[in-house]
């Protein structure tokens, strides 16, 4: 098996030289942050595209405020160092990126510790989900962990404990997805993913208020839909009933990508297949990660060199 190279602290180094106290506060306490950031491979120049990597790294500045912990380098350093990381495993095929930052601290006790430390590895990733095929979702007995407990916009580590029982739940009970409510009773996202419904004819989607993390996906799909699409989205707050009405759903996330839900609890979601908003916003979205848009190209990062980069913008 090759050993990846990998950011530790300042350094890259093999993944096998990487390691951690036993009593480091993250793995005991869960205080840490991570981003989750996709590259695409473009076959037409060879280049790989790392996609809105910059927002991600914005994103993750200001949630680590929320744990006191302190990035080593500035957003646009750290895309920098993210595009370094696929060279340095000469990756040509798509791939995930997961940078961390937690509290390094080995010692018991809840409180945060001072030390900070930063990690980021890379490694190849095709689909998290099959977003060919309609998936069959199931409303978790989980509720969306709330802003007043863990901030779930935060993408703060412990706070996924709860994704993590609401999708074992969801797969225990033969479902694809989880789909969560939030202490209110009102739609709030899936385990790890938000959540789009269409309604005659426009988008609608849980508000921030309703617990959810304010996703960079998300964000894509509501610019692609109105820019390119003449399609609108609604930001308000969803109750349950509404998945069950719906004329299309579907799930959206770094890792998942843009996956079409065709069943919830058992009941079929509009015509039990793909809508043509779903299928629509999937190629627009699959043109625009791989710089086939023009108007999107400040969204990729190409890793590999300005020659890469040219070739890919004179044949958008």
């Amino acid at each position: 098996m090759t050993d990846n190279v990998v950011y530790w602290n300042g350094a890259f180094l093999p993944d096998s030289q990487a390691r951690l106290p036993l009593l480091t506060h993250a793995l005991h306490y869960g205080t840490g942050v991570f981003e989750g950031i996709r590259a695409y491979h473009d076959e037409r120049t060879g280049e790989v595209l790392l996609f809105r990597a910059l927002d991600h790294f914005r994103r993750m500045a200001h949630n680590v405020t929320l744990l006191n912990i302190d990035l080593p380098h500035p957003p646009e350093a750290l895309v920098g160092i993210a595009a370094d990381l696929i060279r340095r495993n000469d990756f040509r095929t798509d791939v995930y990126v997961r940078p961390l930052a937690f509290k390094s601290g080995a010692r018991i006790g809840v409180t945060l510790p001072a030390e900070d430390s930063f990690a980021m590895i890379a490694v190849p990733l095709g689909d998290y989900l099959d977003t060919r095929k309609g998936l069959h979702c199931g409303v978790s007995s989980w509720r969306r962990v709330q802003d007043n407990a863990i901030p779930g916009r935060g993408k703060i580590c412990g706070a996924y404990v709860n994704s993590a029982l609401a999708a074992q739940e969801a797969r225990d009970r033969g479902f694809d997805e989880a789909i969560m409510l939030n202490e209110a009773g009102h739609v709030a996202e899936g385990s790890a993913m938000n959540l789009f419904l269409v309604r005659d004819g426009r988008l609608v989607t849980p508000d921030v208020a309703s617990g959810i993390l304010e996703g960079i996906t998300r964000d894509s799909v509501m610019t692609l839909s109105c820019d390119a699409m003449g399609v609108h989205t609604s930001e308000r707050v969803v109750e349950r009933t509404e998945l069950y009405v719906a004329d299309e759903i579907f799930l959206c996330g770094t890792a998942a990508q843009i996956a079409p839900v065709t069943r919830v609890d058992g009941r079929i979601v509009g015509t039990g297949k793909p809508g043509p908003i779903t299928l629509e916003l999937q190629e627009q979205y699959g043109r625009a990660v791989r710089r086939r848009l023009p108007r999107y190209v400040s969204w990729t990062e190409p890793v590999y060199g300005p020659a890469a980069e040219r070739a890919t913008l004179a044949t958008a």
